[in-house]
């Protein structure tokens, strides 16, 4: 089957030839909303706890979803929307120092909700702060509070953006997102696999099954506290918007160096190249996550620096600690575990 392989520039400045405009650069397939690409992706900042406010909405629309240490154990999720809009896209919660790369990488819109004071500052004086999308009377159209049971939770419509982008003068024209490779074959040299945990915390874990009759792998989350590792309690997670079950056609599992910034505050250094499983067709392939340059879009290498193509569709990325638990503990079955960073000695 075709390699997809989504515009590059050469060294030498020579530009290789475009993709049809309809083939969406971050899933490698044809959008039914064509139009939508013609744009800025857009980054949504969306919380994962607490569990009374799950199941989020939106995120079975997004193309892309990282979900990343924050602090004391607990996750939040970067969804990444471009191919699809969602009309409910939330709960939104704050920014964190790594969504700084998620914003550089796809050159996009952020929506959050604030943040404490020193990263709001330097988020807000950033080369993107007038790409910066927070509540307010002029984003009312499109940031709206939802407020079932006395909940009052934050939803983005990102259908209702435009008027927004006139008032602000906000660039919202389509950027260069090269980077990925996609095809429909499966790499060689994966093992099978039929389910992976990923574990955070005695909080926040979840787990991905595959399921033979969508190829496709299905998303189950933590139902309640787990803290002495004993017991795992787990609820299929679900779109609150569609209703739909949360799944992907890759998962990838990132190790990078996660430190330190200040008390209870972490960054996540992900430029370079360290090591990634990537989980498609039910198998599992031990490759690299490769990002050079702040602007380059992630993509995936193998041992020689070869590119590794994505199936086709959308990817949820599980960003772990490196170095980070990894273990093959049954034919099929894989953990993969966070490791909490240490603060640098006083």
């Amino acid at each position: 089957s075709p390699v997809i392989k989504t515009p590059q520039t050469n060294p030498d400045g020579e530009t290789k030839p475009q993709p049809p405009l309809e083939i969406n650069p971050l899933t490698g397939l044809k959008s039914t909303e064509p139009d939508l690409l013609n744009r800025r992706p857009i980054v949504v900042k969306v919380e994962n706890l607490p569990r009374n406010n799950r199941p989020q909405f939106g995120l079975s629309r997004a193309d892309l979803v990282y979900e990343y240490h924050t602090e004391e154990g607990t996750t939040r999720y970067a969804a990444v929307f471009y191919g699809q809009n969602a009309t409910r896209v939330g709960p939104i919660r704050s920014g964190r120092w790594f969504d700084i790369n998620l914003v550089h990488m796809y050159k996009s819109i952020f929506i959050f909700g604030s943040a404490y004071e020193r990263l709001l500052n330097h988020l807000l004086e950033s080369d993107f702060g007038d790409r910066i999308i927070l509540e307010g009377p002029v984003t009312a159209e499109a940031l709206k509070r939802f407020d079932p049971n006395g909940q009052n939770l934050l939803l983005a419509d990102l259908s209702k953006l435009q008027g927004i982008f006139d008032y602000y003068h906000i660039d919202n024209s389509p950027q260069d997102l090269s980077g990925m490779t996609f095809d429909q074959k499966t790499p060689e040299g994966g093992k099978d696999v039929q389910r992976i945990f990923v574990r955070y915390s005695g909080a926040i874990y979840n787990r991905w099954d595959y399921d033979a009759a969508s190829n496709r792998f299905l998303r189950f989350v933590d139902a309640e506290d787990d803290i002495n590792r004993e017991k795992e309690v787990y609820v299929q997670m679900v779109d609150r918007e569609t209703e739909a079950p949360i799944t992907a056609d890759n998962v990838v599992i990132l190790l990078a160096k996660n430190f330190v910034v200040e008390p209870n505050v972490y960054d996540i250094e992900l430029t370079g190249s360290q090591t990634a499983y990537l989980l498609r067709d039910g198998k599992i392939l031990e490759v690299k996550w490769k990002r050079e340059k702040d602007e380059d879009v992630l993509s995936l290498v193998d041992a020689n620096g070869d590119p590794v193509a994505f199936k086709p569709g959308t990817t949820w990325f599980e960003v772990l600690s490196l170095p980070a638990e990894v273990k093959n503990i049954a034919d099929g079955e894989w953990r993969f575990g966070f490791i909490m960073p240490e603060a640098p000695a006083e």
